[in-house]
């Protein structure tokens, strides 16, 4: 299939699941690549978690953190359904930093997320970004905020207002009252600024080889597999991601190491038009468009 008609096959499918969507899948080593409007900016939700994880792991790497030290973290009790890890906790805990670094990313626990960035500041994740050389990923605030939308507010039978107001109250050039949703306000970044530091962090790079390794090896250990993962991994592939989840915010980015040496970084930034938090369909969809990108380039 024609390049044009596997990129108009997948507008297709995004527009019938009620998605809008920014993809892009670069080969590693070839430098070749396919998307669909990779440079649309998002906000991209429990994304930020990676380049805090990689700013963290490089302060610890130049001697500024110790990986071993023991940190009093308070508990979340969050109650409603999504928050993992420390944010369920009802009393405080004392983690090892290293630690806080794996709930933080492979279980994507916000609550670890912030005791990290207790540390290490977005303003200071974001500068050590520039330092690295990755431009168009701002990180404005920490992981809190993302637990504090009008769907933590509401009952769960009125769940579906929450992402009316999220879909109704957006503007064209991706405005929003609500502040996570704002892309000038918002953590955010493009599917293309996520495929770079996907590229840095798994092919040489101004990354130092011990966090770049360390990152690797928590985005591997990613717990929540239900989105892209079923299109990816297999017996010969190792599929390495973080999502990103917030009202009608979808996201994924990962690496696909194949048997054969191939290597595919793989970004996936989508927002749902679709009132409903539980959109299996919708996440099926990503994923098949994902791979379909995938797969022009790799046959």
């Amino acid at each position: 299939m024609s390049v044009t008609r596997v990129l108009g096959a997948a507008r297709e499918a995004l527009d019938e699941a009620g998605l809008r969507g920014s993809f892009l899948v670069r080969d590693l080593d070839s430098g070749d690549e396919l998307g669909i409007d990779p440079d649309i900016e998002f906000p991209v939700a429990s994304l930020v978690k990676v380049p805090l994880a990689l700013a963290t792991l490089e302060r610890i790497d130049r001697g500024e953190l110790d990986a071993a030290t023991p940190i009093v973290v308070a508990p979340g009790r969050a109650t409603t359904a999504g928050p993992t890890g420390l944010s369920r906790f009802r009393h405080p805990a004392t983690v090892a930093l290293d630690d806080l670094l794996y709930l933080s990313t492979s279980l994507s626990d916000e609550t670890a997320a912030d005791a990290l960035f207790a540390l290490t500041p977005p303003t200071a994740v974001a500068a050590e970004l520039r330092r690295l050389g990755f431009e168009g990923i701002a990180v404005r605030h920490r992981t809190a905020a993302l637990i504090d939308t009008p769907a933590e507010k509401l009952p769960p039978d009125q769940l579906h207002l929450a992402h009316s107001i999220a879909i109704t109250a957006a503007t064209a050039g991706h405005g929003h009252p609500l502040p996570q949703l704002d892309v000038t306000r918002a953590n955010s970044g493009s599917a293309r600024a996520f495929v770079e530091l996907l590229q840095g962090l798994w092919r040489p790079s101004a990354i130092r080889p011990a966090p770049a390794a360390r990152v690797r090896e928590l985005m591997a250990a990613n717990l929540i597999r239900q989105r892209l993962t079923p299109d990816f991994s297999s017996d010969a592939s190792r599929w390495s991601a973080k999502t990103g989840t917030l009202l009608n915010l979808r996201h994924e980015v990962g690496v696909v190491e194949h048997a054969d040496g191939q290597t595919f970084a793989v970004a996936a930034l989508t927002e749902s038009r679709v009132a409903a938090g539980s959109q299996p369909g919708a996440e099926a969809v990503m994923a098949r468009v994902a791979r379909n990108l995938r797969d022009q380039l790799r046959f």
